[in-house]
């Protein structure tokens, strides 16, 4: 038999219960990983830096180089945590703001940082037997130094998804609600531009690549300033004869067409000679064979002020993928 009113429940009392459930949680979950990222930090902060500094393994600016503001972040942890344990989620997250510009510092040094590990295991025998003994001690359990160094990043986008769920799941009337909002706004756009920062260190790594693998007067300077979107063979289709494969290279406002130099070659063997440069922002793209999914590959019509180019792939899905970047190239040249 039903309950007399259970029907009639209110359903505004109904939605703060979930809230209620959801940011207990959420404050719940935020707690627990804030501690165990606490205690890692720590054991970085003290069997690495500390004893590094200590030691004098790694000169200063090495040793910078490595960790960047590692230390600040630890203490800014210690600083966030009890207030955390005591429930006082706004005014805690409020304090630790401030603290935000260390992870846009430790984003903007991460490759640094990884170059400098990979150089200093790589020449440095006296480091490479310390990092070993350290990261054989019981506390770090299987991690690698390799493996902490990106904590910071990863628990920036935690702060983002869990403060943000907290804001969320807070009533407008509740004491630290505007704090919880403010806070979740401001970790919300470091980790933009953390992933930014990011964003531009990946294209720059493949800037760099392509720099490598083209040779010739031709090539210097071809990549600079410029946004990596997509490289592959294709096959160049001409008005009378046969295809002929040819290395493409797709930036955001230019498409760049390369030959393999020949394998014999004594200097630039395994590297590509630039044949041409098409102007995205000049460009017409259509789709003449390669529309229906099947398996027989397609061609796609490039038309240039000057000039006009059949390119043929025998992969349908190949096709598919440089169409949509190449769309998409010329959109953001003509918007």
């Amino acid at each position: 038999m039903e309950r007399p009113g259970a029907s009639a429940r209110c359903p505004v009392q109904e939605q703060r219960a979930r809230w209620e459930r959801k940011r207990a949680c959420t404050a719940r979950e935020l707690l627990e990983t804030e501690r165990r990222y606490q205690e890692q930090l720590g054991l970085v902060a003290t069997y690495f830096v500390g004893i590094l500094r200590a030691k004098g393994t790694l000169r200063p600016a090495e040793r910078q180089a490595l960790f960047g503001p590692w230390e600040l972040i630890y203490g800014a942890s210690q600083e966030l945590l009890p207030y955390l344990e005591g429930g006082h989620w706004g005014q805690g997250l409020e304090g630790f703001c401030p603290h935000l510009e260390l992870y846009t510092q430790f984003a903007a040094n991460a490759e640094r940082s990884q170059t400098t590990l990979q150089e200093q295991l790589k020449k440095n025998k006296r480091f490479r037997r310390f990092v070993r003994l350290q990261e054989g001690r019981p506390e770090f359990g299987s991690l690698h130094l390799q493996d902490l160094l990106p904590l910071p990043l990863q628990r920036l986008q935690q702060y983002e998804n869990l403060v943000m769920a907290l804001a969320e799941n807070t009533g407008p009337n509740s004491p630290d609600h505007q704090q919880l909002t403010r806070a979740a706004r401001l970790i919300s756009e470091t980790a933009q531009r953390v992933h930014s920062i990011g964003q531009r260190q990946k294209n720059d790594q493949h800037l760099r690549r392509v720099q490598a693998l083209l040779s010739g007067r031709q090539a210097k300077g071809l990549t600079s300033g410029r946004w990596f979107l997509r490289q592959g063979w294709l096959l160049v289709v001409p008005p009378r004869g046969e295809p002929r494969p040819r290395m493409f290279f797709l930036f955001s406002d230019v498409l760049l067409m390369a030959k393999p130099r020949p394998p014999l070659h004594l200097l630039q063997s395994g590297t590509f000679a630039c044949r041409a440069l098409y102007p995205m922002a000049q460009c017409q793209l259509h789709r003449v064979f390669g529309h229906s999914g099947g398996s027989c590959g397609g061609l796609l019509s490039l038309s240039f002020p000057c000039e006009k180019l059949l390119l043929m792939s025998t992969d349908q899905e190949e096709l598919l993928r440089w169409h949509h970047s190449l769309t998409l190239a010329i959109s953001s040249q003509k918007s």
